[in-house]
């Protein structure tokens, strides 16, 4: 059965929720609180979806999906905002927070104490066994821009988690090879749900209404992790932790404080046991650094610099603003342009003053095995970027291969030697203001190399995302959700402000259809009679035409396609 809503607000918030404590004030309750499984229940789908771990999904629901419906209307509002000309700002009435020297987050919790290299991946068993036996401090076991949200990837990747931390963890490929945990020493995980505005269509929230809503993709990765290895995880000596991607506001981060405050109480954990890693990887809560590490103090562990979804966010917000909004090819907004180096260094300097650890992002750029060259290259770019990021102050740092582990490593431990972190170094050289936030001047054109690249791109990610795959090498580069979202609105931003190529040649509809075609003619074509399946490039032609050319901007462009495509279609 399939359900509509994508995870924006309904016309009304389902119940009317307190700011802080969960509690509801509204509807006299007619009906007591449900979730339902729309899913196939297939093999060992049991051993995640038990009575008690949906009753605990229940109980999160009923207690947090309207002030999550509450928070998403927020951000609609924010964009309308800036659309409209006013810009983000430093909050005045938050002033006193930020002002205010003596307040320190919780910190590390044992297994963070060192995050200089961090892996990041899905959560399939074969990717899952790759990044315990990487050598890296802390895998981030990513069921967001990384996975592809099919049912059967949430609910496996679950599996692969739970067998993980029980040791029982292995796999073999449809070619007969064995894929099992050799390390002696295994990298913490910290678990990535879906962001807010994701939706989780085969499970369906009835709330005391007797509203039928979607359930919430953060609410079910979170909840069904927490509930089923939380207290495993601390007998083995690490803990539940997260990183949070997508939030916009500190309003989003005491919402996940007090479920985290909820959920510690519901299996009787201390409280503080949970830490969170945040992703600054919007433009909002660029502003806000220091009101969401206050409002997740006792639970919070660090800040991450989330540079792609950043640019998209960016992008996002200023694609209506006028030309000098407009950025250059994607391949040219690196970290050292005006806005990405005022953001990172107002993320170390806020993280270090509070106690908090700053994480540097991934370097697209990895290795190829069968290229020397490639690799090679591949090497020194992510050395350098490296580099930088340590002198930086981060006190770690993410990679997309094993293979860039050790490459990464050799940066931060020149830096940081036999030190765990570098917590302690202040930055006090640094000051940002918003309009250093804002500057976006970059100075360079767009090419048609450029155009064509976004296309090529966004096409082939989009036609493996409705394969399965969230994480994806193309042309030597890791691409995932957030790349592919630069790469579409960037396109659409082009076409609205009525940019041309280097070369003179309008971006028009006219134009990009045409490097549709061109797209589909180059790309490698699954033949069905050869056993090997068939591709999905022309619904993701199709996708990519939706969320590009059409007159309005969809927020993201994963919403319409999980309900089109992903939702019962396996």
């Amino acid at each position: 059965m399939t359900i509509t809503d994508t995870g924006s607000p309904p016309t009304t918030s389902p119940l009317h929720a307190s700011t802080s404590s969960g509690t509801f004030t509204g509807p006299i309750a007619t009906h007591q609180p449900t979730i339902e499984i729309l899913g196939a229940v297939r093999d060992r789908y049991d051993e995640i979806l038990t009575p008690d771990a949906i009753a605990f999904l229940t109980a999160l629901h009923d207690r947090f999906s309207a002030r999550r419906y509450d928070r998403l209307a927020d951000r609609m509002r924010t964009r309308f905002e800036v659309g409209i000309g006013r810009d983000p700002r430093f909050r005045d009435e938050t002033a006193h927070i930020r002002e205010d020297a003596e307040w320190q987050v919780a910190g590390a919790a044992p297994g963070l104490e060192d995050r200089r290299v961090e892996i990041t991946g899905p959560t399939d068993p074969k990717m899952t066994i790759n990044a315990l036996n990487s050598g890296a401090k802390v895998w981030l076991a990513d069921q967001e821009d990384a996975t592809s949200p099919t049912w059967k990837n949430v609910i496996e990747g679950q599996l692969s988690l739970r067998d993980a931390i029980r040791g029982e963890l292995s796999f073999t490929s449809p070619e007969g090879k064995v894929y099992e945990v050799t390390a002696t020493e295994t990298p913490t995980i910290v678990m990535r749900p879906r962001g807010w505005h994701l939706a989780e269509q085969h499970i369906r929230f009835i709330d005391r209404s007797g509203r039928r809503l979607s359930a919430s993709g953060s609410l079910v990765d979170f909840g069904l992790y927490f509930f089923h290895n939380a207290e495993r995880l601390i007998a083995n000596g690490r803990g539940p932790y997260f990183y949070l991607a997508k939030l916009e506001s500190s309003e989003e981060a005491r919402l996940w404080d007090d479920i985290f405050a909820f959920s510690e109480e519901y299996i009787g954990i201390p409280y503080g046991t949970i830490r969170a890693t945040v992703l600054i990887e919007t433009l909002p809560a660029a502003f806000e650094m220091d009101e969401i590490l206050f409002a997740l103090r006792d639970h919070c562990a660090g800040l991450n610099a989330g540079r792609w979804d950043y640019i998209f966010s960016i992008i996002k917000n200023y694609r209506g603003r006028g030309a000098r909004f407009v950025l250059p090819d994607r391949s040219e907004v690196t970290m050292t342009v005006p806005f990405m180096r005022a953001y990172t260094d107002l993320l170390v300097k806020t993280c270090h003053r509070r106690g908090a650890f700053a994480i540097g992002g991934m370097s697209a750029f990895i290795p190829n095995r069968r290229d020397p060259e490639v690799t090679a290259r591949a090497f020194e770019k992510v050395a350098a970027d490296k580099k930088r990021e340590a002198g930086d102050g981060f006190d770690g740092t993410w990679v997309a291969h094993p293979d860039l582990i050790p490459v990464a490593r050799a940066e931060f431990d020149a830096v940081l030697g036999d030190r765990p972190n570098q917590v302690d170094r202040q930055r006090d050289d640094v000051e940002v203001k918003a309009s250093q936030l804002l500057d976006v001047h970059i100075g360079l054109p767009v090419t048609a190399a450029g155009v064509k690249a976004n296309v090529s791109v966004a096409i082939r990610y989009l036609e493996a995302w409705l394969r399965g795959l969230g994480a994806v090498a193309i042309d030597n580069l890791m691409e995932d959700a957030a790349t592919a979202e630069i790469s579409r609105s960037q396109v659409w931003q082009w076409i609205h402000q009525d940019r041309s190529t280097e070369g003179g040649t309008p971006i028009t509809r006219e134009y990009i259809e045409r490097l549709i075609a061109e797209v589909l003619s180059e790309v490698e074509r699954r033949d069905p009679s050869t056993g090997s399946g068939t591709d999905r490039f022309d619904d993701a032609a199709d996708i990519f035409r939706e969320v590009s050319l059409r007159e309005e901007f969809p927020a993201f462009l994963t919403l319409t396609a999980y309900s089109r495509y992903l939702v019962d279609s396996e």
